[in-house]
């Protein structure tokens, strides 16, 4: 079990493709949805030992998410956000992470919209 650590793993500009909005018309498509996670992971005995089993598997963790993600349907990129969150902890063991949830179609006149939240494990 990975224990709260200073040191982060991050993985960023994930892009996944799934059906998400509060619009007749966004549930009927798919739309982008691009994350950034900053994971707490202590990194300091992979690295002294040069050894992969004991990080964090960051393949991994993109592989769930996107899965995730792409199999299911929402409506607020703050639900996505949460459950990302939740999933990470769960399955990854994950002590910290930040997660930001970005759609870049939402608002015309704009870059790009987000959310970022930061949660514990209990």
């Amino acid at each position: 079990m990975n224990t709260y650590s200073n040191d982060r793993v991050i993985i960023e500009g994930l892009t996944v493709l799934t059906t998400i909005g509060v619009y007749e018309w966004e549930k009927t498509i798919k739309q982008k949805l691009i994350l950034d996670l900053e994971m707490a992971w202590d990194n300091k005995p992979a690295g002294e030992s040069d050894n992969v089993s004991l990080c964090l598997d960051y393949f991994l963790v993109s592989q769930a998410i996107t899965q995730f993600i792409e199999s299911n349907q929402f409506e607020l990129i703050e639900s996505v956000a949460e459950n990302v969150a939740k999933l990470i902890i769960q399955k990854f063991a994950v002590q910290w992470l930040k997660v930001k949830v970005s759609k870049p179609s939402a608002i015309v006149n704009a870059n790009n919209v987000a959310v970022m939240i930061e949660r514990f494990a209990n």
